[in-house]
């Protein structure tokens, strides 16, 4: 079945069956394989992309249940323009491993577009279910912090 998508900006058409994961569709057919596979069950976080802005679980969406604009890590921002949340990332050196990196990002902007001043608890809360082996939890608590910051500032 052909379906159009509207991601990072740019129209894909994809023509695969409508219980095909998001997540696959990102990865195998349009080649953005900044979203990662974790789990495949919506329960790590690390295939977090945003549909119209709302963080989702890409490896959870069937392709036939999309409706709107998706936004990978790849749309976020670019090495020479990154975004707020992205800047405060490397400042506080968060990825070790990076392998979640890019579902806690996004997980982290849509946080941030939601509420430019998150409290500990508002990060603790939103960014529960994105799961860092690695621990950086107080890395990416002050990332979050430093972007809502640098946002409020611009």
């Amino acid at each position: 079945m052909s379906k159009t998508l509207r991601i990072n900006g740019k129209t894909h058409e994809v023509d695969l069956p409508d219980d095909v994961p998001l997540l696959w569709v990102l990865r195998d057919e349009i080649g953005l394989t900044g979203t990662k596979f974790g789990c495949g069950v919506a329960a790590c976080g690390a295939c977090t992309v945003q549909v119209d802005g709302e963080a989702m679980r890409s490896c959870q969406m069937q392709l036939g249940d999309i409706e709107g604009d998706i936004t990978t890590i790849e749309g976020l921002g670019t090495p020479d323009n990154m975004a707020k949340i992205q800047t405060a990332w490397v400042d506080h050196q968060v990825a070790q491993c990076g392998y979640c990196q890019s579902g806690q990002i996004m997980q982290a902007a849509s946080l941030l577009a939601e509420n430019p001043s998150p409290t500990d608890a508002d990060i603790d809360e939103a960014m529960q279910g994105n799961l860092c082996r690695c621990g950086t939890y107080p890395r990416i608590r002050a990332a979050i912090h430093s972007a809502a910051k640098m946002m409020q500032e611009a």
